[in-house]
């Protein structure tokens, strides 16, 4: 062998390890991009699925609160129902059971006596016209007062009127009743639905 083949041989041994050396770097930095491409891969699907379970714990929490609030409102409706019917209860033995007439006297009395008026006119149900006018007529005050006593379609208890209809007095168990209402709802309510919440 001679100089130049030698320097030719070294060249080209030179250029094949430093072919080497590209190669090896080029590898190793495939190696590291893959490995850094993996890595990434596998934090964008661990975020992926956080992402996925905070979602679906969202979504469960929605969906819970939503039955809550359809089982509450649900709750409601039923209890509302049975109030309405202890009412519906309460004004079915009141339009059935006859004055007495110590209640129709005193009803009487209390309504004459708000409306200030000197003569009045009184309308009872028609089971009790009969009970409303022995009562009356037991005060004789009263029954000086009250000139005239018809029927009129209600549950029970009375209504004074004016003469001239411009002032009256509704003093029937309904209207006593819807003025009741407000103020023992919440006992009813209470004694009904203690042991449920």
């Amino acid at each position: 062998m001679n100089g130049m083949e030698k320097i030719s041989e070294a060249i080209l041994e030179k250029v094949k390890g430093d072919a080497r050396n590209i190669v090896a770097d080029a590898e190793e930095k495939a190696r590291q991009e893959i490995e850094k491409a993996k890595k990434q891969r596998e934090k964008r699907l661990e975020e992926e699925e956080h992402k996925l379970v905070r979602e679906a714990k969202e979504e469960a929490a929605r969906i819970l609160a939503q039955a809550s609030i359809a089982a509450r409102q649900e709750l409601v409706r039923a209890k509302t129902d049975m109030i309405d019917k202890v009412i519906d209860r309460v004004r079915s033995v009141l339009s059935e059971t006859s004055s007495n007439a110590a209640t129709l006297l005193s009803l009487a009395q209390e309504a004459y006596d708000a409306l200030g008026v000197d003569k009045v006119r009184v309308y009872v149900a028609t089971r009790d016209i009969d009970t409303t006018r022995r009562a009356i007529g037991t005060n004789k005050e009263l029954a000086e007062k009250i000139v005239d006593i018809r029927e009129f379609d209600c549950v029970g208890g009375l209504i004074v009127e004016s003469l001239d209809g411009k002032m009256r007095i509704d003093n029937t168990y309904g209207a006593r009743l819807e003025i009741l209402l407000p103020k023992i709802l919440p006992e009813v309510s209470n004694d009904l639905f203690s042991q449920i919440r």
